[in-house]
């Protein structure tokens, strides 16, 4: 605030991942979380990628299936496949690795602060993470905007996606298995609605199946197998159950969506998606 930046860049100590502070349209610092950062950092790497007349159809981006959807929004977008994979950069690295000599890797995020550009590096790296989130400010700076404008203009364009985590413990043996009882009921009776949207696609990784509840059609999802089931709705909502494998916890990530018209309803709309978000926990039961 005394210096009048633009941006505060905080690493963890090994320095692969980072967070950082904005200004926002009041010129009060605001933390952004790991799906904005990365989905600015994303919307930059592929605009330049662009403009260079390097994307040729033979480029790919990866996140983690409990990162924001707008990636896979902005990819498209530019006409770049975005693939999927299980939580934890290991496996973005290992994609990386399979796909080395046929596909070009422009960059891989996941919504836990951690971020990547090009192939140098083979796992989050907060260095390269925050050169491109200053190279990404100078970028919106030169074309007379802030990081936080240029977030809003993203929304605008491809809506306004907003995510939440929620963690909870169960103590104990029989907490363990209140989580397993929780999992075993969304596979067995699965929820038809959330919070008044129809369910139209279910995803669960431990079968590795996705079904189309429209069509009744499955496919197979080819990742590893792991204990994790996603919900997505009508509305454009996205929530993901994932336990812990090593303690009594269980996750839960929603991500909801909605149309920003204009930079001016950002208040209105953000306030909004969290009242959705809220639905969408109580209509699950969760606590």
């Amino acid at each position: 605030q005394r210096e009048n930046a633009d941006l505060v860049l905080g690493t963890d100590p090994d320095a692969d991942r980072v967070g950082i502070a904005v200004r926002d349209h009041e010129g009060k610092f605001i933390l952004l979380n790991g799906n904005q950062t990365g989905s600015l950092i994303m919307y930059y790497l592929l605009s330049a990628w662009h403009k260079a007349g390097r994307i040729t159809g033979n480029e790919y981006v990866v996140k983690t299936i409990v990162t924001t959807e707008l990636v896979r929004e902005i990819a498209d977008s530019f006409k770049v496949e975005c693939l999927d994979v299980l939580t934890g950069f290991k496996y973005i690295g290992g994609v990386m690795h399979a796909r080395e000599g046929k596909k070009t890797f422009i960059g891989g995020m996941e919504e836990s602060y951690g971020y990547l550009a090009g192939e140098f590096v083979r796992d989050k790296d907060a260095v390269i993470s925050s050169c491109m989130i200053a190279e990404t400010l100078a970028w919106a700076k030169s074309r007379g905007g802030s990081l936080f404008e240029l977030l809003l203009d993203i929304y605008v364009k491809y809506g306004f996606y907003k995510e939440k985590l929620i963690s909870i413990t169960k103590k104990g043996k029989s907490g363990a298995e209140e989580i397993e009882s929780m999992m075993s009921g969304f596979r067995e009776r699965p929820p038809e609605k959330i919070a008044g949207s129809k369910v139209c696609l279910i995803k669960d990784y431990l079968s590795l199946r996705e079904r189309n509840i429209d069509t009744g059609k499955e496919t197979p999802i080819d990742l590893p197998k792991s204990n994790v089931i996603q919900f997505f709705t009508e509305d454009g909502a996205k929530i993901t159950a994932r336990p812990s494998g090593t303690e009594p916890k269980i996750k839960f990530y929603f991500s909801v969506k909605a149309s920003l018209a204009r930079r001016e309803d950002y208040e209105k709309t953000n306030s909004e998606l969290d009242k959705r978000i809220e639905a969408v926990r109580s209509s699950l039961g969760i606590a």
